[in-house]
């Protein structure tokens, strides 16, 4: 029978698990029939040979669930996704190889891809469509035509969904340049776009002959950079694209229907003429905003594919009201300085190590989050990183600060001192690995090489992991030194206070005007980065991770904190730019 897919993309691992349900509804509402989704591997398996399938990360639930709300599914399970994910879903404890080339059939990278599809399969294969489950289609990897450095890599990743027990229509997707580049017999191709140039859906007749035709991302907005303005996508010019898209009769998928939030360390980054990060949000100027509302998107979506059906579409879900909870006062502090002797073991390494080689966490590194070099200096100088510094350090000396380090600032004067020894500190973030484009193999973060003082490198280093995992952000409550804040104080520091709710608890927003770096934790979730430069200014606080009573509060920031954060009903996600 003909069958047209009218899809929609959103991420299980975007949006807390309270909520999968609620965002399907709306789907459905829309008048969409297909529910599209990418699997990150660095989630499920953050440490080799370790996999977790469970709680937000419930793949077999999400699919399962999508399936009880009349949804089909298309699987994209990569192994690489792109999605604007930290190194496009691919796990870092993969850069610890100095030979590795991901996305090939090099042996390092094959090895890991197999034991994890092994892994995966077993959740997938029963959920395919021809045993009774959601699943119409697999996607083969991800855009491959616009990296394209393996020609026998593409076969590589069918053969190990096909022999894994993969019996669904398989697929590839390109852009309109990849197109030819990222094919592979026995796939359809499919093709990505926010314009419809003229002729771009016949292009896919001159690759493929007589085949069913489906644009795999319409991009319905676009994503954000730290730095950048917020993007937004014209409502009537994206509707009108998609009319005339379904008018030549093609199948289509919305990217995003629902975008979602970038939780804890996982943005991913640019690469283009410069490095940019992205910011926490995924609200993507999507059909439905971060947090799941409504925008004039859905309701002219909805109308049009009403029209398409030609039949009545269920109706839209309620709203859940937002909550403005006011000021949080943030009373107590303590100095990254003080938590160090208590709660963290250095590395002792005589030359600078990157994150991902650190002998950390059964030998997978530190894929996330901050790492501290230190060593002694004798006097002052001129220090120099030769760009070995990934992605952004801040620079002191003992205690005092004394500058910053990245891209585009490589050397710094670092003053001299009293007579005698001092400690030079560097702290590093990774601020989120690149995603798409030619540079995957590049990617690792700290130190990345020597750093040189006085045109000596820099040797003899305590390096301290900061990842912020929950184990530690546990201890840390408990730790001896935590005091009130004075009334001038420069991180890096971190700063609790608590909200308390007293009713059933909503989302909301929190805004930290006043702040200038970090990272926000509530309940022990992290919520992401912010930063002042922008353009995001509130993250998202989805209300199931609030409790009644007392909600504990934490941040880390890197520089100069505010006394108190707000907690709005509405997001602010910056000063907008349309689309070209």
């Amino acid at each position: 029978m003909p069958f047209r897919i009218f899809g929609g993309s959103m991420h299980y691992f975007r949006v807390p698990r309270e909520y999968w349900e609620d965002r399907m509804l709306k789907m459905r509402a829309c008048g969409l029939n297909t529910l599209t989704t990418y699997v990150p591997w660095n989630l499920h398996e953050k440490e080799r040979g370790k996999f977790d399938f469970s709680k937000n990360l419930d793949l077999r639930a999400f699919l399962s669930l999508a399936a009880k709300n009349g949804l089909w599914v298309i699987l994209r399970p990569g192994p690489y996704i792109c999605s604007e994910w930290d190194l496009g879903g691919l796990p870092s404890w993969l850069l610890q190889d100095p030979e590795m080339q991901l996305r090939t059939t090099y042996k390092g990278f094959t090895e890991a891809v197999d034991a994890y599809f092994d892994r995966l399969m077993r959740v997938v294969v029963p959920l395919q469509y021809k045993k009774g489950g959601p699943i119409i289609a697999v996607q083969v990897e991800n855009e491959y035509g616009s990296y394209a450095k393996d020609p026998n890599y593409m076969t590589y990743v069918k053969m190990a969904l096909l022999n894994r027990g993969i019996v669904e229509l398989l697929m590839t997707s390109d852009n309109k340049n990849g197109l030819s580049f990222g094919l592979v017999e026995g796939a359809l191709a499919t093709v990505n776009f926010q314009k419809l140039e003229p002729g771009l859906l016949k292009y896919l007749d001159t690759v493929q002959k007589d085949q069913p035709k489906m644009v795999m991302e319409y991009w319905t907005g676009w994503f954000d950079n730290w730095g950048g303005p917020h993007y937004v996508f014209d409502a009537d010019e994206m509707v009108n694209t998609v009319a005339s898209i379904l008018k030549t009769g093609a199948s289509i998928n919305l990217y995003m229907f629902h975008g979602g939030t970038n939780f804890g360390f996982m943005s991913g980054a640019l690469e283009a003429d410069e490095y940019k990060s992205d910011v926490t949000s995924y609200d993507y100027d999507a059909v439905l905003t971060e947090a799941g509302d409504y925008t004039s998107k859905f309701f002219k979506l909805r109308q049009l594919f009403s029209m398409v059906i030609g039949q009545p579409l269920p109706l839209p879900p309620m709203i859940e009201s937002k909550a403005s909870y006011g000021a949080i006062l943030l009373h107590q502090y303590i100095s990254l300085w003080d938590v160090l002797p208590a709660l963290l073991q250095p590395i002792k390494s005589e030359f600078p190590v990157n994150m991902e080689n650190l002998h950390l966490n059964d030998s997978i590194g530190q894929p996330y989050g901050y790492v501290l070099y230190e060593t002694v200096i004798f006097g002052g100088g001129h220090l120099h990183t030769r760009d070995h510094v990934r992605d952004r350090a801040q620079v002191f000396v003992n205690t005092m600060y004394v500058g910053e380090l990245d891209y585009n600032t490589v050397e710094l004067s670092i003053p001299e001192g009293q007579q005698g020894f001092r400690q030079l500190r560097l702290l590093v973030e990774n601020r989120g690995r690149v995603n798409y484009g030619l540079a995957l193999n590049e990617q690792r973060k700290g130190l990345i090489g020597d750093v040189f003082l006085n045109k000596t490198p820099l040797r003899n280093f305590k390096i301290y992991s900061l990842e912020m995992k929950p184990a530690f952000m546990k201890s840390l409550q408990h730790v001896a030194g935590w005091s009130t804040v004075p009334d001038y104080f420069v991180g890096p520091a971190f700063f609790r206070g608590r909200l308390w709710i007293e009713q059933q608890p909503q989302d909301t927003f929190l805004k930290l005007q006043g702040w200038e770096k970090g990272v926000v934790f509530v309940n022990g979730q992290n919520l992401g980065r912010y930063w002042k430069i922008g353009p995001q200014e509130t993250l998202y606080l989805p209300g199931p991770w609030l409790r009644r009573g007392g909600n504990e509060i934490v941040i880390f920031e890197e520089h100069t904190a505010g006394r108190i954060i707000q907690s709005v009903d509405i997001p602010y996600l910056g000063r907008t730019q349309y689309v070209d």
